[in-house]
């Protein structure tokens, strides 16, 4: 099994090392290629105006200048190689599995739909590749919990491979800001509300020219028990199939019966 491990916040980040730690443990031959400066909240965006430059760090380890969705794109159109089949007559995917993150915080809730690192996981699997996100939720006073998404992501991965899920969807995972030994169990959840409450920070730089920083906290929106926001908050983790289809079928279909063409 071949292996892409990709992220939003950076080539460096701790929790790529983390990734590529439960990688090794599945298999040997593992691919790197994530951004060169961190992309958190760059959600499912190409760079398309200026140029993207890939760094050669070793020859399975690349940095990219440019969001998570450009390094799958380079990863599995130019870096990494086509493999040839052995004995068989269907040609072999260049990659078999994307896992991005492990992302330093969580990603539940409406974080989705702003995350370069569940958008990486939307990018494989719209280019046909199987494709899990990792978040691990973190307490602003305490020391990540790195250990927690070490701990069950490898078991929880091999686990999902042998379920499967549909070729239009991908695995969105996260784990509770606790240690492994507290964590309650793993729960299959869907995806709750939690909302971004943003806040922008007008300042002046040194001509008296204006500028935004652009911040705020999370708000829990009013959720029922059993979606990722409240299960990952109890100390669950979470497992939530999330699908690229968006399309809203009950409104579909009652809108066919009321617009004539």
């Amino acid at each position: 099994m071949r292996i892409l491990l990709t992220n939003d916040d950076g080539i460096n980040a701790p929790g790529l090392k983390v990734l590529e730690r439960i990688a090794r443990k599945l298999t040997s031959d593992v691919w790197v290629v994530a951004p060169e400066q961190e992309q958190s909240g760059a959600a499912h965006s190409l760079t398309l105006h200026v140029p993207v430059r890939v760094r050669k760090i070793t020859a399975r380890r690349h940095a990219v200048s440019g969001t998570p969705t450009d390094c799958v794109l380079l990863a599995l159109q130019q870096i990494i190689p086509a493999r040839k089949p052995q004995g068989r007559e269907a040609p072999l995917k260049k990659v078999d599995l994307v896992l991005s993150g492990v992302n330093r915080g969580s990603n539940v809730g409406d974080d989705i739909s702003y995350s370069g690192t569940v958008a990486a996981a939307m990018e494989a699997t719209l280019l046909g590749v199987p494709a899990i996100a990792l978040s691990q939720a973190l307490d602003d006073d305490q020391p990540i919990c790195w250990d927690t998404a070490s701990a069950f992501a490898q078991t929880l991965i091999p686990e999902l491979l042998r379920a499967g899920w549909p070729a239009g969807s991908f695995i969105n995972l996260n784990f509770p800001a606790c240690t492994k030994a507290a964590v309650k169990g793993v729960t299959v959840s869907p995806q709750g509300k939690r909302v971004m409450s943003v806040a922008l920070h007008l300042r002046s730089d040194p001509r008296g020219r204006p500028y935004f920083w652009i911040g705020g906290d999370r708000d829990n929106a009013a959720n029922g028990p059993e979606v990722d926001v409240a299960k990952l908050e109890e100390g669950f983790v979470t497992v939530t199939p999330v699908q690229m289809d968006m399309t809203d079928y009950p409104t579909l279909n009652r809108l066919k019966g009321k617009l004539k063409a």
